[in-house]
This record gives C-alpha cells, structure tokens and sequence, in this order.
C-alpha cells in the first residue's frame, strides 16, 4: 500500500512538473514575441556605434596615413568581437527573458505584443526611438542652465566642509 502511496504521488509531481515546464516556455514564448517586437536585439546597437566612433576618432587624432585605413577597421572588428562577447543578443537574451517574465505574468506579455501587432503599437515602435532621443536633447538644454550654479553648489559644499580645499598649497619656508 505505501509503495502505491509514493508511486502516485510520484506520478502526480511529475504530472505538476510538466505543466509548469509548459507555463514557463509558454511564459518564456511570450517575452520572446515581446522582444523581437519591440526589437529588443537592437538594443546594443549605440553601444556599438560609439565604441567605432572612439576608434575612428583616435585613428583620426594620431594622423594615420589613409593606407593606415586597414588597421583601423581590424582593430574596429576586435572591438565588436569583444562587445558581442559581452552584449551581443545571444548573450542578452536569455537574461532579457528572464528580465521580463519576472516582471509581467505571461497574459500580461500577450496583451503587450497584442498593442505592439496594432497599428498604434507599430507607430509606438517606429516613433519612440526618435520621441526618446528628442526628449535628451530638451532635457540636455533644459540642464545647461543648471550646471554653473550645480558646480558652484559642490565647490561651495568642499570649501565648507574642507577650509583648506580651495586655496594653493603654500611653499614652505626653509
């Protein structure tokens, strides 16, 4: 009787396991759908784009013949190796669907690729980037401003907590 006892109660974990391994691919599923939507896989792509920009500017900076041009993209490929390595999507993925389906319960996912497959979800998709990037620029001029009287804030704080921060070393006497 007891080896029937832990024979069905075995049959029913796994019978419990399965639909949990089923929930959480259906769940991982629908975080996937989510991030190719929102075209998560180009995520890294500034990242990218300013690490070839710091490599052209330093070739530009050292006055490198144009025949130079060779080992400039050489080395602009190793840096793109080592960032794939680090950030590339197959790296990132998998953390990415973690990321999402501890944060959204699976129908939650669905409803957000159901927004993202309507037209107003693509314009959101197509415009964002573009509505993000306009708002850093206002957000950076409205800064400007604000950063002498910022500066002039910490260096008032350092002189009040240090008296001898902001005055010149004094030579000493012989």
């Amino acid at each position: 009787m007891t080896r029937l006892r832990v024979l069905c109660a075995a049959v029913a974990l796994a019978c419990a396991s399965g639909q949990v391994l089923a929930a959480t691919a259906s769940h991982n599923a629908a975080a996937e759908k989510f991030l190719t939507l929102a075209n998560a896989d180009k995520l890294g792509t500034p990242v990218y784009m300013q690490v070839q920009q710091m490599f052209a500017q330093r070739f530009a900076q050292t006055k490198a013949p144009a025949a130079k041009q060779p080992v400039l993209a050489s080395y602009q490929a190793k840096a793109n190796a080592a960032l794939d390595s680090a950030i590339g999507w197959n790296k990132l993925k998998p953390k990415m669907v973690d990321l999402y389906t501890q944060t959204f319960t699976e129908q939650e996912l669905k409803d957000l690729v159901k927004f993202y497959e309507s037209p107003l979800g693509k314009k959101v998709l197509r415009e964002m980037p573009k509505v993000t990037q306009q708002s850093a620029q206002l957000t950076q001029q409205s800064l400007e401003p604000a950063v002498p009287v910022v500066n002039k804030l910490l260096e008032d704080m350092t002189k009040e907590l240090d008296p001898n921060a902001g005055k010149a070393a004094v030579p000493a006497k012989k």
